[in-house]
């Protein structure tokens, strides 16, 4: 590989984010409420994140537990509070109630976004049909990452998944970046990095004493190893 893989890790503050750094991540996926899968954190933490530490950081756009939008107006003023808190970069995703991509919501927060890099989370591991969402997607302003374990089972069970759409990279509605996570384990890597994908995400397995606990350096710094430095 020409350089080397990205490691994303989940900040919930600014402790988080200050081992993540110091471990070797490269990037931040800030959230709060893990016990919902994560959602929107606090304009507070994302500044003091951003005080904190020089990594670049993708802030969850998700206002409720599922996959829902909910109250798109709300979504779009945590945008611009975010944005006026430093963010940069974003994470969201949402589906309607038959599992196709909801469209209108994400078009209606990416505009808010006005061009900012942003990721559609794991929602894909919930749709009706992968390959749909991904077409009606292309073009979307700013999308350049898919956060997935190719199955909403985790990567155990997502892996074949993950290795054919990376054999797909660079055809219409492929071009994003593939950033494996959910499930993600060190024994996956090799097969990831030899097939070519280059993006890695992690959160519990940061966490070696659970998601009680902080994220810790050493554990980061041991991701940092195995995916080069």
């Amino acid at each position: 590989m020409s350089k080397r893989a990205v490691l994303e890790v989940i900040a919930l503050d600014v402790e988080d984010a200050v081992a993540a750094q110091a471990g070797g991540a490269d990037r931040l996926e800030l959230v709060t409420d893990m016990a919902a899968d994560g959602l929107t954190p606090s304009v507070a933490t994302v500044a003091g994140i951003r005080a904190a530490v020089d990594i670049p950081a993708r802030v969850m756009l998700r206002l409720a537990d599922g996959f829902a939008a909910g109250d798109v107006e709300r979504l779009v003023g945590a945008a611009y509070e975010m944005r006026e808190a430093g963010a940069e970069e974003f994470v969201l995703g949402f589906l309607g109630p038959d599992g196709d991509v909801d469209l209108g919501a994400v078009e209606r927060v990416a505009c808010a976004l006005e061009g900012c890099r942003w990721t559609f989370h794991r929602a894909i591991d919930r749709a009706a049909d992968r390959g749909a969402l991904r077409k009606q997607l292309d073009g979307v302003p700013g999308l350049d990452t898919y956060l997935t374990a190719g199955s909403a089972d985790g990567v155990d069970a997502g892996l074949p998944v993950l290795l054919a759409e990376a054999r797909r990279r660079g055809e219409p509605g492929y071009e994003q970046r593939l950033l494996v996570g959910g499930g993600l384990g060190l024994e996956h890597v090799p097969t990831l990095l030899d097939a070519g994908i280059d993006a890695f995400h992690i959160g519990g397995a940061a966490r070696p004493g659970g998601w009680g606990g902080p994220v810790s350096a050493e554990a980061v710094a041991e991701w940092r190893r195995v995916l080069g430095g």
